[in-house]
C-alpha cells in the first residue's frame, strides 16, 4: 500500500510562484499515474481558478472543512483539465481564521480531515497563503513537509531564514513529522548574474534540499490561469510545461514512490 504524503507548498513572501508551483506540480503528478489532491488555503482561490474551478459557484469549500461542516469527500471536485481533485477556497475563507479563534484544536482541523481520504490519493498538495495564519499552521500541522518555491534575488534569502525557523517550531511544538523537503527555483533566468549568484548561494547553505529541477521564467505559465488550466496541460510544449514535468518525476523519486 502506498503511503499519503502531504505537502505544503509555502513560502512567506508573496508573488513568488506558490499557486503556479502548486497547480502544475499537481497536474504534472498526475499526468505521470499519481493520485492527487490539491488544498486550496488562500482566501484569494486563486489555485481553484487555476484548475478550472469558479470560485464563486463553490457548493462546498476549505471553509466548510475547517468549521467541520463538511468532508472532504463532500467538498472536493475534479479539476477538468488538470487530473486532480480539488477543495476549492473563496473569500468566505478569510472568516474561518476569526471563528476558528476560539475553538478547541483549531490548528489540527486539516489533519484530521485528511485522516479520511489517507488510501484515495498519493500526494496532497496545499496552497498556503503568504502569511504565517491559522489558515497556514493548519497545512503545516497536516502536512509531512514543505515545499518551497523561490526566487533567486537578493530578498529571497531573507524570507526564507524566516520560513526555516517557522517550519522548526511546528515541528518542535505541533508536528514533530514535518521536514523540510526542497527548495524549488522558480521563474529563473540564467543570463541575470545576481540569480545565477544567489541560486550558488542555495546550494551551498541547503545542498542536496535544493531540487535539480529548475523552472525558467515562462510567458505560457503565466498566461495558463487565466485559461483556468495548469501550464503543463495549457501548453505542453513550452519550457516551463515540461520543467514542471521534469520537477514531477524528481519529486517521486524524493520521496521513494
Amino acid at each position: 500500500m502506498t503511503t499519503l504524503r502531504i505537502f505544503c507548498v509555502a513560502n512567506q513572501k508573496g508573488g513568488v510562484g506558490k499557486t503556479t508551483t502548486t497547480v502544475n506540480l499537481a497536474a504534472g503528478l498526475a499526468q505521470i499515474g499519481q493520485r492527487v489532491l490539491v488544498i486550496d488555503l488562500d482566501p484569494q482561490g486563486n489555485a481553484t481558478m487555476g484548475s478550472g474551478i469558479d470560485k464563486r459557484a463553490l457548493g462546498r469549500s476549505v471553509y466548510d472543512l475547517l468549521l467541520e461542516s463538511a468532508s472532504i469527500a463532500e467538498a472536493r471536485q475534479s479539476s477538468p483539465k488538470g487530473g486532480y481533485d480539488v477543495i476549492g477556497a473563496n473569500r468566505e475563507l478569510a472568516g474561518a481564521e476569526v471563528e476558528l479563534v476560539n475553538q478547541e484544536r483549531r490548528e489540527r482541523r486539516l489533519k484530521k480531515a485528511l485522516a479520511q481520504v489517507r488510501d484515495e490519493y498519493d500526494f496532497v498538495l496545499v496552497d498556503c497563503p503568504p502569511s504565517l495564519s491559522l489558515l497556514t499552521l493548519n497545512g503545516l500541522v497536516a502536512a509531512h513537509g514543505v515545499i518551497v518555491p523561490m526566487q533567486c534575488e537578493y530578498f529571497a534569502l531573507e524570507g526564507l531564514s524566516d520560513l526555516v525557523n517557522t517550519i522548526k517550531q511546528v515541528h518542535a511544538n505541533l508536528n514533530p513529522d514535518l521536514q523540510l523537503i526542497g527548495l524549488l527555483r522558480v521563474m529563473f533566468d540564467p543570463r541575470i548574474t545576481l540569480q545565477q549568484q544567489v541560486s550558488d548561494q542555495l546550494k551551498a547553505h541547503f545542498g542536496d534540499k535544493v531540487f535539480d529541477t529548475v523552472i525558467p521564467r515562462n510567458v505560457r505559465l503565466a498566461e495558463a490561469p487565466s485559461y483556468g488550466q495548469p501550464g503543463v496541460v495549457f501548453d505542453p510544449a513550452a519550457r516551463g510545461a515540461q520543467a514542471f514535468i521534469e520537477f514531477s518525476r524528481e519529486m517521486v523519486a524524493r520521496v521513494g514512490r
